[in-house]
């Protein structure tokens, strides 16, 4: 089994109720993207104006080649609030997730998470979501 060869993770939160500016306070960093639900944003590929449909906020982990999903979303929990409190609040109120986007080499890559960071993400109630793209799609 050959390695992946790069990967994505990006920690999301989506709601309609989302207030950027509360969320950045209560988890203690600034975001890489964010949105109030009803905001006019401009795509960035298409130059269309779109109405976010819910509010988001979204902190993107550098790029890692080969990949290196632990480095990355550890990068990511480093940068974040560790009082479970706020976390149960956020989870209560919004869709938690980290996206990670994983792009194979070949047609048989894989890929580990330790325990100890799967821990750290359940007690925090994140969700993992990934996208695994083919080397073809290249």
């Amino acid at each position: 089994m050959g390695c992946i060869h790069h990967s994505a993770a990006t920690f999301r939160l989506f709601g309609d109720e989302l207030v950027p500016d509360e969320i950045s306070l209560l988890l203690g960093a600034e975001p890489t993207k964010a949105f109030h639900k009803g905001e006019e944003t401009v795509g960035k590929v298409t130059g269309k104006v779109r109405v976010e449909k819910t509010g988001s906020w979204r902190l993107s982990a550098a790029r890692q080649e080969p990949e290196n999903l632990e480095v990355q979303i550890n990068e990511i929990l480093d940068k974040l609030t560790t009082d479970l409190a706020i976390w149960k609040s956020l989870r209560s109120r919004f869709d938690i997730d980290i996206f990670c986007g994983l792009f194979m080499a070949s047609s048989n890559d894989g890929f580990a998470i330790s325990a100890e960071l799967l821990a750290a993400l359940g007690v925090r109630g994140i969700r993992l979501s990934f996208d695994i793209y083919d080397a073809q799609d290249d």
